[in-house]
Order: C-alpha cells, then sequence, then structure tokens
C-alpha cells in the first residue's frame, strides 16, 4: 500500500466509486449521479488542494482523498475521502487518513463528515478524530449547506 499524488486519468475510476447520489452527496457534497469524471478531475487544480490515491500493492487504486491547506489558520482539512466500494471493510479508510494525516504537515486537522455516515464516522475516529465541541460545530455548520459532524485530529 502506498500513497501517491492523484493524476486526473484515474478521475473515471475515482468518479464511479460513488454508487448512489445518496453516497455522492455524501462524499463531496454534490447530489449528482453518476458522478461527472471531469469533476473529479478538476479537484486537484485548486490551489490549496492536493489530492492523493492509496493504490494496492498492483497499483490499482483502492481510495481517494484530499487534504485542504490553510496557511492563514495553519492547519487542514482531510476531504473527499472515498474507497473503492470493492475493497471496502478491508481497512483502506483507516490507511487513507493516516497517511493523509502524515501528509497534511499540521498540528491541527479536520474533517467535516455527514452525521448519517456511520460507517465512515467509525473509521475516522479509529484513525484517531474525535468531535470538536458542540459550539466550535455549531459555528462550523453556521455557514454550511448541511449540519455536519465536526472532527479533529487527536493523534
Amino acid at each position: 500500500m502506498r500513497l501517491i499524488p492523484f493524476d486526473p486519468s484515474s478521475a473515471p475510476t475515482v468518479a464511479g466509486w460513488a454508487s448512489s447520489a445518496d453516497e455522492a452527496s455524501a462524499w463531496c457534497a454534490r447530489a449528482e449521479y453518476p458522478f461527472p469524471a471531469d469533476v473529479v478531475a478538476a479537484w486537484h487544480e485548486q490551489p490549496d488542494v492536493t489530492a492523493y490515491l492509496l493504490v494496492d500493492e498492483d497499483d490499482r487504486p483502492v481510495a481517494y482523498g484530499e487534504v485542504w491547506s490553510d496557511d492563514e489558520e495553519d492547519e487542514a482539512e482531510l476531504a473527499r475521502l472515498i474507497v473503492d466500494p470493492s475493497r471496502r471493510s478491508e481497512g483502506f479508510g483507516q490507511r487513507l487518513v493516516g497517511e493523509l494525516v502524515r501528509r497534511a504537515g499540521y498540528d491541527d486537522i479536520f474533517m467535516r463528515v455527514v452525521p448519517t455516515n456511520h460507517r465512515a464516522l467509525a473509521c475516522y475516529r479509529r484513525a484517531g478524530f474525535v468531535d470538536v465541541e458542540e459550539a466550535l460545530a455549531k459555528q462550523w455548520n453556521e455557514p454550511q449547506p448541511i449540519e455536519y459532524a465536526w472532527l479533529s485530529y487527536a493523534g
């Protein structure tokens, strides 16, 4: 297993991992289904976004995730994490989170998750994330289109 920089040629594969409109919405707040590959390909072009693929021993992509860097706030957010549906429950999500935390390069690392995504929340908590204080979550949710569960990396 290793984490490599995202290559846009993998965008159709990653886009295909969302198995429903609900999953696409939970993954990246877009209700489009099937999910357009060109959207995934464009994400990594944003200046503060670094996208990665976790690949298996045969260099096949098994998971995708991003680190959103905020130098002004001296923090990062892990975002748009998804695991190939055929490879779920094999520990790739937790491995992806650990690798992204190491690559983030900040002490303060956060995630936001749709609160009904219990499987993802359990994975992230096993990887060392904890819920942020309720008041902070409320503040961060004010400008959001939906109310998220916010997590902070505790190590």
